[in-house]
């Protein structure tokens, strides 16, 4: 089960933090204080300058009308959606999750998919987009602690009963009527930028986790999930469902002549060894609910995910202290204090690394208010 996607900030919209000098003072203002942690007017410009985006890929067919509708919507909730994103990070921490190993992994699947030879490519083309390479890291590191939590904490919470499921089909059999497809999902092993010489042991590595499938019985999606170098690895490798026509006719004649659970040989193209399974496979006409179960499952799943993820937000915020400035709303807001300026301190890391800035900022609440 995936989490819900309306909170992670995507890294490929994230732009770099800017900031406004006055001689030799920066003047940062704090909007909210989240515990121990601050969201600035400039943090909530940074998430605002990557709205439109956001929409368009999470809708890219959507007509204009609904683009606009969606970017109200996430302009109205963007300050909730940042102080949720930092109680969601600190619980992740609290809990001792860690997600080291899978930064390094995203790191380098944007690196294959970027087509840079190294990290230290990677690096130079981060900080010549104007970002800082470790709040960069950083970033990727709390889109990985947030999906945790919201798997762990509310994700683990949902149950779909078959019965849910055959209700759902039974309302919407209209929907399952449907062209040939095929749901597909990939490992890749990337060969872009390796030394000629490095490339026959990359091919045994694909060829080794096609094995592993194929006569260990390893799960594909988990292999994916570790060892494939393609984007898709977040998702378990999953590519998503086709038609014939939407694929090249080669990797269609290929897939289609496959059944559930089936693998391609080894593919390989200018950029590395593909393996690619068919998760599931529709025939024309209406779908039995055995097809499809899956896909309801996922759907509802889904459909339970946001209110199951606020009520969990809404334990949060009670049990922290979360303030807003007057004049910014939050619309699962908390009290308000008043606020007052102040010399840094070091409620932000990268506060309190230059001298002379200063913050406005809350003051601390009392013992026993």
């Amino acid at each position: 089960m995936k989490p819900c996607k309306w909170l992670i900030v995507p890294v490929f919209l994230m732009t770099a933090n800017l900031h406004a000098q006055a001689k030799t003072t920066v003047v940062e203002e704090i909007v909210a204080r989240v515990n121990n942690d601050i969201i600035t007017r400039e943090d909530l410009a940074h998430a605002q300058s990557t709205l439109g985006n956001e929409v368009r890929e999470d809708c890219p067919s959507c007509a204009p009308d609904e683009l606009r509708q969606r970017l109200e919507l996430k302009q109205k909730n963007l300050l909730r959606d940042l102080i949720d994103q930092s109680l969601l990070v600190q619980r992740a921490k609290d809990d001792g999750i860690k997600v080291d190993a899978d930064v390094i992994k995203r790191l380098d699947a944007i690196r294959v998919q970027s087509k840079l030879p190294d990290m230290e490519s990677l690096e130079r083309e981060v900080v010549k987009s104007g970002q800082d390479f470790e709040e960069f890291k950083t970033q990727i590191q709390n889109q990985l602690l947030t999906q945790e939590i919201i798997r762990k904490e509310a994700g683990s919470h949902i149950i779909i009963s078959h019965d849910d499921i055959a209700k759902y089909y039974d309302a919407h059999k209209s929907d399952f009527v449907r062209p040939e497809t095929v749901v597909l999902r990939e490992i890749f092993v990337s060969t872009d930028g390796k030394p000629e010489a490095d490339i026959p042991a990359l091919r045994k590595k694909a060829e080794g986790l096609r094995d592993r499938v194929l006569k260990n019985g390893d799960d594909f999606g988990e292999l994916a999930k570790h060892f494939s170098d393609s984007t898709t690895a977040a998702q378990d490798g999953d590519l998503g469902s086709f038609e014939r026509s939407q694929l090249d006719p080669k990797i269609a004649e290929k897939v289609f002549a496959l059944n559930r659970g089936q693998m391609t040989e080894l593919i390989e193209t200018k950029t590395g060894f593909e393996i690619l399974q068919v998760r599931e496979r529709f025939a024309a006409g209406q779908q039995p609910l055995e097809k499809v179960e899956p896909e309801i499952s996922n759907h509802l799943y889904e459909l339970r995910m946001e209110p199951a993820l606020r009520e969990y937000l809404k334990t949060l915020r009670e049990a922290s202290y979360v303030v807003i400035k007057p004049g910014y709303v939050d619309t699962a807001a908390v009290e308000n204090q008043p606020i007052e300026e102040v010399s840094a301190t070091p409620e932000k890391d990268d506060a309190k690394k230059k001298p002379g800035r200063k913050l406005l900022i809350f003051p601390k609440k009392n013992p026993g208010t």
